[in-house]
Formats: C-alpha cells, sequence, structure tokens
C-alpha cells in the first residue's frame, strides 16, 4: 500500500529530525519512539514468520533501550535538576545511558540482536537498520560525550570491532555479513567518540555512504546469500566490478573513501597516547578484512574454471539506477579530497 509506505517513511524522517534537534530529553525519546514505531511494519511486511520474529526482537530491544534512556535522564534530573541533554554529569546516570544507546546502536555486549533483525528484513529496510535508525542514538552519544566514560567505551569499541570481525567470518548471508560489519564500523565510532566527536560524525556519514552502495548493489542484482552472488557476475558484470572496490572501501584499504576514517582515527588515537589502542583497533580490522575480500571474492573472481553447480544468469541490458552509480563514486574516490574534509569537520 503506496499510502501506508509513504506515512511510515515521513514518520521515520520525522522521528529522526525531532530526536536530532532536540535539547530535552522527553522530545529526544519521543523522537526514537516515533523512529521504532515507523520501522516495525518495513521489517515484518512480508508476514514471513522469519520477518515477524525479527520486528518482535527489534520492538523488545528498543523499548528495553527506550526505558533505559529515560530511567538514565530521571536520574540525573534528580541529581542535577537538569533536563538538557548536554547536562549529563551524573557518573551513574552516564554509565545507564551509555549501555542504553549500545543498546540502541547493537554495540557489543548488546549486539545479538541486530544480525538476527537484519537477517529477518528485506534489503531496503536492512540499509535502513543500518544507517539512518543509527543516526539519532550517534547524535545523542555526540551531544553527551564530554561526560562519558573513556575507559568503557574503549573496551566496548576493542570488543566490538573484535566480535563483529569474528562472527562474520563463518556467515554465507550476505545480510549477517554487512550486520557484523555495521557492528565493527561503530567500534571504530565508539573509539574516538569522547576524544574526538566531529571525527564519529565523519567516520558515520561515511560508513552511510558505502553501507548504502553495498545494499543498493546487492538489491540491484537480488543477492541474499553467497552462493546466488556467485552467479550474478553474468547478470551485470560492471556493476559486480564496482561492487569489488566498494567491498574494499568497506574494509579500509587505501586509495578508497573508507581509508579516510580509519587513518583519521588512527592518528587520533596516536595523539592521545593510545598507540596501543589504535594498534588492537588495526589489527582486529583484519578479521573484516577478510570476510569482504571472501565477498568480493565470490562477486567477482569466480569465473571458470572455479564453476558452482548453480545456473548462470541472464545478462540484463537495464541501466544501472543513477543513486547506484554517484554513490559508488562517492564510496571510492574520496580520498584525495580528504584535506577538504578535515578542514569542514
Amino acid at each position: 500500500n503506496p499510502q501506508a509506505k509513504l506515512v511510515f517513511t515521513i514518520s521515520l524522517l520525522l522521528g529522526t529530525t525531532i530526536a536530532i534537534s532536540s535539547n530535552h530529553w522527553i522530545m529526544a525519546w519521543t523522537g526514537l519512539e516515533i523512529n521504532t514505531l515507523a520501522i516495525l511494519p518495513l521489517i515484518s511486511k512480508s508476514h514471513h514468520p522469519r520477518a515477524i520474529e525479527a520486528a518482535t526482537k527489534y520492538f523488545l530491544v528498543q523499548a528495553a533501550a527506550s526505558t533505559l534512556i529515560l530511567f538514565s535522564s530521571m536520574t540525573n534530573a534528580w541529581s542535577t535538576g537538569q533536563w538538557d541533554i548536554t547536562q549529563m554529569s551524573d557518573p551513574t546516570s552516564c554509565l545507564i545511558l551509555t549501555s542504553a544507546i549500545a543498546m540502541k546502536l547493537g554495540l557489543v555486549p548488546f549486539h545479538f540482536w541486530f544480525p538476527e533483525v537484519l537477517q529477518g528484513s528485506p534489503l531496503t529496510t536492512g540499509l535502513l537498520l543500518s544507517t539512518i535508525m543509527k543516526f539519532p542514538p550517534i547524535t545523542m552519544l555526540f551531544m553527551t560525550s564530554h561526560s562519558l566514560n573513556p575507559a568503557l567505551l574503549t573496551t566496548m569499541a576493542i570488543l566490538s570491532t573484535a566480535l563483529g570481525g569474528w562472527m562474520g567470518l563463518n556467515q554465507t548471508q550476505t545480510r549477517k555479513i554487512m550486520a557484523y560489519s555495521s557492528i565493527s564500523h561503530l567500534g571504530w565510532m565508539a573509539a574516538i567518540i569522547v576524544y574526538d566527536p566531529k571525527l564519529t560524525l565523519l567516520n558515520f556519514y561515511l560508513y552511510t555512504l558505502m553501507t548504502a552502495t553495498v545494499f543498493l548493489t546487492l538489491n540491484s542484482i537480488k543477492v541474499l546469500k553467497l552462493s546466488t552472488l556467485m552467479t550474478a557476475w553474468t547478470k551485470t558484470p560492471m556493476l559486480n566490478t564496482m561492487l569489488l572496490l566498494a567491498l574494499l572501501s568497506l574494509a579500509g584499504l587505501p586509495p578508497l573513501t573508507g581509508f579516510l576514517p580509519k587513518w583519521l582515527i588512527i592518528q587520533e588515537l596516536t595523539k592521545q597516547d593510545m598507540a596501543l589502542t589504535a594498534t588492537i583497533l588495526s589489527l582486529l580490522s583484519l578479521l573484516s578484512l577478510f570476510f569482504y575480500l571472501r565477498l568480493a571474492y565470490c562477486a567477482t573472481i569466480t569465473l571458470p574454471p572455479h564453476t558452482t553447480n548453480h545456473m548462470k544468469q541472464w545478462h540484463t541490458n537495464k541501466p544501472t539506477n543513477t543513486s547506484i552509480a554517484v554513490l559508488m563514486t562517492l564510496s571510492t574516490m574520496l580520498l584525495p579530497i580528504s584535506p577538504m574534509i578535515s578542514s569542514i569537520i
């Protein structure tokens, strides 16, 4: 139903706008709730049991996280008399808030729901869950970054990068791989949020750009698992070649766009005398690189004599969507203008 879809899309945009532009905790909470309620029908629209299960899991986790956000803001208001988001000064409230936002985002140790929910959703809804739905919680972390606990966030960051890479290694479903990729990227963002919040936002924008490219490409070639991806190169060879570059960019290899946030984060961590953390994060990102390379291999390098038992797909002459072309260009070629991007942030 197009009218229902329009209502849900407008509600998503409205909820995100309210959450990111509010200074009062109750308004931010309202925005998050509107967001959650708007995405639920989009997750469960196929009426498949797995989709219903995913919607139920998503609702329960988000409801618990919203309750914790309300609880942390109330305890902060109780001790300081302030409802302003930027005036979060009570240490206990900060710890509860960090846990609540970690739950909203899917940071380790609150990550279990995210791969399951993404696996039960269509690719387009998966894209929304991985990008737009993470923007309001990241904004709240940004606004409260000066009062957060650095040790807790660094621990969460290292664990997220480790588990995001580790658990993605043996996956065969593209949506689960993208979920673990998201958890790994969020680890990098959590590591730097206390020291350079603007860099976290830059990382999030570039991550959104690259994830949108990969999701839209997979949606365009109708790929949900690796065995289908192996036979998709005959359908749109050029798009698959560009998918290889987008995946390598997501892995953070130079000279592609994805290298920029990792480079800046390692530089900032080193400035903060956290060379050990930077080294651990860099080494753990090799785990993610492995499954990106596996995806890239399945997308483009499984040519004869590496035959598969599946039928090859017909070549299509349908032109590639313009938005995919623009996003693909941005997600592979922004590194040369990094000085300009750095000066803007």
